[in-house]
């Protein structure tokens, strides 16, 4: 990512800053989860956009800033709601802070996306990553929904991972626009953001087929918690009779049972279920390659392209 390096960075220490508090237990569990920060992809979806479109500033690290904010506290509550104890290796904030703290500080984070947006008078940015918690919110509610009755179908699977997973990378985007002052092109980059974030969640579904050395969650376990992800709805829209009612049993009735699990791991396997999903996911990036195709040749925009390969040719 040598074209925003600076940047990224720089974004640590500003990031670190926005979450500063005078309450010692806060600013303990802040600088933990900072220190465990991942792969810091969505500041560089911002930071991208931006440099593609015109030059950062002050602006494109309060975008940054925000959407990071908004991330994490999502990522916090996630965990609560869940009731997981790690997450991404270590133990998670209310495993080591019990569920109350966790949810609390995910309070405060989206507190500080709110005063930061108003402190810097970055309103149209702050109404950008607010359809983004609204959405992130309709769409896990949509997925429970339908998870009870296991009746989702191939659009309302889109409609809840557009919601879910799309529109903070759609946010990512659209914010790196507004903060260089591209407005044209803010709409552009929102869908954009938003088919990469499409491709991103079909590749994590990919994932739970794979091998669990390879990859950051078991196998499974979008069985184990019944959720209706691309693989598994091709095959009870197209696979025999018999696999259909098969997989459904497992997924509805024996989805503790690591045996089951394999079987209904193979049966989406042979009615090609993971081929369909890889098809799709390539389909999307190549859609969203399409969208930045007539923008001017530069760094940042190779490095938004790579960034597009590397998030449908990741292992992890």
């Amino acid at each position: 990512m040598a074209p925003i390096e600076s940047e990224l960075s720089q974004f640590e220490e500003y990031f670190k800053n926005t979450m500063r508090s005078d309450v010692p237990l806060l600013d303990k569990v802040t600088q933990y989860i900072v220190k465990r920060k991942g792969k810091q992809m969505r500041p560089m979806f911002v930071f991208l956009t931006a440099k593609m479109l015109g030059e950062s500033n002050v602006t494109t690290f309060d975008a940054a800033s925000l959407v990071e904010l908004l991330h994490t506290a999502t990522l916090v509550h996630d965990d609560v709601v869940d009731d997981a104890n790690e997450r991404r290796g270590f133990f998670s904030v209310n495993a080591l802070w019990k569920n109350k703290i966790a949810v609390l500080v995910g309070d405060y984070m989206l507190s500080r996306i709110l005063l930061l947006s108003i402190e810097k008078n970055n309103t149209e940015l702050l109404g950008v990553v607010a359809r983004s918690v609204r959405e992130m919110s309709e769409g896990e509610l949509l997925q429970i929904e339908k998870a009870r009755h296991l009746d989702i179908t191939e659009e309302i699977y889109f409609e809840v991972i557009r919601k879910k997973t799309a529109s903070l990378i759609a946010t990512c985007c659209e914010a790196g626009a507004i903060s260089v002052g591209a407005t044209n092109q803010r709409e552009n980059m929102r869908k954009f953001g938003e088919l990469v974030g499409l491709a991103f969640q079909i590749k994590d579904d990919i994932f739970d087929f794979g091998s669990p050395g390879k990859i950051g969650k078991p196998t499974g376990n979008d069985i184990r918690e019944q959720k209706m992800t691309l693989p598994i709805i091709y095959t009870i829209n197209h696979g025999s009779k018999e696999d259909r009612s098969e997989l459904i049993d497992i997924v509805k009735n024996h989805n503790e049972e690591s045996k089951k699990i394999k079987t209904a791991i193979q049966l989406v396997i042979n009615n090609g279920g993971i081929e369909y999903a890889h098809k799709r996911m390539t389909e999307l990036a190549n859609e969203a390659l399409e969208i930045i195709k007539p923008l001017p040749e530069s760094a940042a925009k190779r490095s938004l392209i790579g960034l597009v390969h590397y998030t449908i040719n990741r292992d992890k």
